[in-house]
């Protein structure tokens, strides 16, 4: 059974939508949805630096344009679930029919700048931990007063909250924890500091025509796999400002039956934690062009097994 899986924010680097753009129809697809959002997307995805793809307002619309452009140049596609972690939700929702491509970008665009907005009243970021435990490593945030935005599983869980409070967190990591790493994102998102997004992202809802999920759709709120596309919708407005189970996501695979799993570009983040958390499952991540004929192969093979 194969899963497909989008990315969240912080996957992204300067200049790798530039491969993508080089398939046939790629560009003019890249044109219209920038054209629908008022957003070059092209520009971003080829010439900008790391500081300008780490804005929150273009780097959610180009995370979920480089994995529907690189699902479309993957081919027919039919995967028994699909999911997405953080702004990779709104990828996996227009892989399940939930939301239409121009639907899915104009929704991040307002998520996008919403949480910029939100990132903007206080100095916030997020910080992954590598190694320990969930039992000792929550507490010891929260004692600092810091939020397990994500619990990926595999030994990850990622906390967020004020610059400080990241810094003191620096200094007195928990037991078990072998490294603290600062993440590319410019504000704590899944905690309460992104509260105000949530207001602006119902009002959004509300102008969407949301159909049910033609495919397993696995909600990364708590694991469980959604079959209204009412409540998908209702999932991605709260789950700005509540945190990512990415681990309960990977338990449901399990149950699932999981046995390929495809990440779109940029690929590298989720198979990483799969290799660890989901052994035996064969994985490939889309990082160019050059990686689709693998995925094809797997796509072929967990399609006939």
């Amino acid at each position: 059974m194969l899963v497909l899986v989008a990315p969240g924010q912080g996957a992204q680097t300067p200049g790798f939508l530039t491969p993508w753009l080089e398939l046939p129809g790629a560009a003019d697809r890249v044109a219209a949805w920038s054209d629908a959002i008022g957003l070059d997307l092209a520009h971003y995805g080829t010439k900008a630096d790391a500081d300008e793809i780490r804005d929150t307002a273009v780097a959610q619309p180009l995370l979920v344009a480089a994995g529907l452009l690189s699902a479309t140049a993957l081919g027919e596609v039919s995967p028994g679930a699909v999911a997405g972690h953080s702004v990779g939700e709104i990828t996996a929702a227009a892989f399940a029919g939930v939301l239409d491509d121009t639907a899915a970008l104009r929704l991040v665009r307002t998520r996008g700048l919403a949480m910029a907005e939100a990132a903007a009243i206080t100095a916030t970021g997020m910080s992954a931990l590598l190694g320990g435990e969930p039992e000792v490593v929550v507490p010891h945030l929260e004692k600092l007063g810091l939020t397990p935005a994500n619990v990926n599983g595999a030994g990850q869980i990622v906390a967020a909250g004020t610059l400080e409070q990241l810094a003191a967190l620096a200094e007195d990591k928990p037991e078990g924890v072998r490294r603290v790493v600062p993440l590319k994102v410019a504000g704590a998102f899944h905690t309460h500091h992104m509260a105000p997004a949530v207001a602006t992202l119902e009002a959004a809802a509300k102008e969407l025509s949301p159909a049910d999920p033609a495919t397993a759709y696995v909600s990364n709120k708590d694991g469980r796999v959604v079959t209204g596309g009412a409540e998908v919708i209702a999932r991605l407005v709260g789950q700005v400002a509540n945190p990512v189970r990415w681990d309960l996501c990977m338990e449901t695979f399990k149950e699932l039956g999981v046995t390929g799993l495809i990440e779109v570009c940029p690929g590298g983040t989720l198979t990483g934690l799969a290799k660890r958390a989901l052994p035996g499952v064969r994985t490939v991540a889309l990082k160019t062009p050059d990686d689709l004929d693998a995925a094809r192969t797997l796509v072929a093979e967990t399609t006939t097994a």
